[in-house]
């Protein structure tokens, strides 16, 4: 673990408004007006309510933090486009006992073809209780996540845009585009690939810009189901990421690669797709009847900092990719878990000095991975001879179970190892839903607090039992004696000994209650 180079010095884990030092960020300085010296209304605000600030909203609430959302749209997005969660996304669902809920409004299917979609299905015995995909309009799913930050306490104001803020050494002051100022201690820009947050911050965005661009839409179909698949096979020869896919009584999702890009700030038309079906497809296949029509880039860029001072970024402000693999808004749902916890605990008082900097050190490379594997992927989907013969290659090496299952790890996020330390293979991953005597593991962390899960029942939280929870039983199915899960259910220690489990649970929990 390392220390963030964006902060002056180490966060001491004292009082509550004293924990942080501000480094000078371009283009910011301590506000000269009065605001600087008003207590904080609020410990958080958060620009953004998509998935990613909805999520960190709600986490945040799970330990008592104020906190208030900001987001420019009078209403969750109109755009009926369905996005999939991955096996990790799904999961961290499960530990905050939000599966059922988004299940129901969801359709799974196999896990499995998601690397440049060659066809290759999952291994069976995947490390997971839930080795699926799950396919949900966006605005449903944002809409279940704003009703469960909303139903823990968070304030979320809808048509409120930033227009800017001010940080100073005991907060943040948020200037709204209509309103009144609001001051919080913390402010967390999730407010997506033009981030406002980000700009104003001054921080880099670097990469490179789209070079084309692809249609996406839901739309009727005149044409026979027979047809359109025969049709798709032949042009998906030269062109893999052309799609027409059935959604059932004449519906389907078409998706058309456009060479260049166009006007972003423009909706695209019908007559686009039409145009574009026909120069690739020679018919238009009679589309009619759009349920929603969008296009987006294929634009990669990494965020310089995720963190200057007492402003934070998460999702699509810190990193944008290619939708290729379907990885983005998971990425951004991980964002805010990984943040949530460790970011109450700095304002509640009882964080370890370098914690919060674990946030950027765990994430940012982990965003760095999925770049260059979306990267990869687009070469893979290019029409040319020499990507076509690499993927022909990697085709046949999938059939190796090694290389499929590492493929599948990387896109469904349940391959990530953050770096505790030398120690055991389990060691910095996440755990699976293994069963217990309660019933299943995950239903233990919906609270979102850390966990002992002992199997010689003979260890104990001691001071720490207000920060993490304990469970004895001999009978989890585990094959190690301990383990110490961390809020966002990654295993912190492995071992059965007291002492240095006190150690560790003094690194990630702080200092014991007396």
């Amino acid at each position: 673990m390392r220390s963030s180079p964006f902060t002056t010095g180490p966060s001491p884990s004292g009082p509550a408004g004293r924990d942080v030092p501000v480094e000078a960020a371009p283009g910011l300085r301590p506000p000269a007006s009065s605001a600087a010296h008003t207590p904080p209304v609020f410990d958080v605000i958060i620009a953004g309510c998509g998935p990613t600030g909805a999520m960190l909203a709600a986490e945040l609430r799970l330990h008592g933090v104020r906190v208030r959302v900001l987001e420019k749209e009078t209403g969750p997005v109109s755009l009926a486009r369905i996005v999939g969660l991955h096996v990790r996304s799904i999961e961290l669902m499960a530990m905050r006992g939000l599966l059922e809920r988004v299940a129901a409004h969801g359709r799974r299917r196999p896990a499995g073809g998601f690397f440049a979609a060659i066809p290759k299905p999952a291994p069976g015995d995947l490390d997971t209780a839930h080795a699926y995909l799950l396919g949900i309009p966006q605005p449903v799913l944002v809409r279940l996540l704003e009703e469960h930050a909303s139903g823990l306490g968070a304030q979320i104001g809808r048509g409120r845009e930033l227009a800017g803020f001010e940080q100073d050494d005991e907060g943040v002051t948020v200037v709204p585009a209509e309103g009144e100022r609001l001051r919080a201690r913390w402010l967390v820009g999730c407010d997506g690939a033009r981030s406002s947050v980000r700009s104003l911050l001054g921080v880099g965005f670097p990469g490179e810009p789209a070079r084309n661009e692809t249609l996406m839409g839901e739309m009727d179909v005149a044409v026979p189901q027979e047809e359109i698949a025969a049709k798709v096979a032949e042009v998906q020869a030269t062109h893999r990421t052309f799609s027409l896919g059935p959604l059932g009584g004449g519906t389907y999702r078409v998706v058309v690669p456009v060479p260049g890009v166009g006007d972003r700030a423009e909706p695209p038309t019908l007559e686009d797709f039409r145009r574009r079906l026909r120069a690739l497809a020679g018919t238009d296949f009679g589309v009619h009847s759009p349920r929603w029509l969008s296009r987006f880039g294929d634009a990669t860029r990494l965020a310089e900092r995720y963190r200057v001072g007492r402003v934070l970024l998460a999702g699509d402000a810190a990193h944008i990719h290619p939708p290729t693999g379907g990885q983005g808004l998971n990425l951004g749902i991980q964002d805010a878990v990984n943040l949530g916890w460790k970011l109450a605990a700095q304002i509640r008082g009882w964080a370890p000095g370098t914690l919060l900097d674990t946030y950027e050190a765990e994430r940012r490379p982990v965003a760095e991975a999925v770049l260059d594997n979306t990267r990869a992927q687009r070469e893979l989907l290019s029409p040319e001879p020499g990507p076509q013969a690499v993927r022909r290659l990697l085709t046949e090496l999938m059939d190796f179970d090694e290389v499929n299952r590492h493929l599948i790890e990387k896109i469904t996020a349940i391959g990530i190892r953050y770096d505790f330390g030398e120690g055991p293979g389990l060691l910095g991953r996440r755990l699976r839903d293994i069963e217990v005597r309660q019933g299943r593991l995950y239903g233990l962390l919906h609270r979102g607090r850390g966990l002992l899960l002992d199997r010689t029942e003979r260890l104990t939280c001691g001071g720490w039992s207000d920060r993490v929870d304990y469970l004895g039983d001999s009978t989890a199915a585990l094959d190690v004696p301990c383990v110490l899960l961390r809020p966002d259910g990654h295993v912190a220690w492995i071992g059965d000994d007291q002492r240095d489990l006190d150690t560790h649970l003094g690194r990630w929990f702080g200092r014991p209650a007396r």
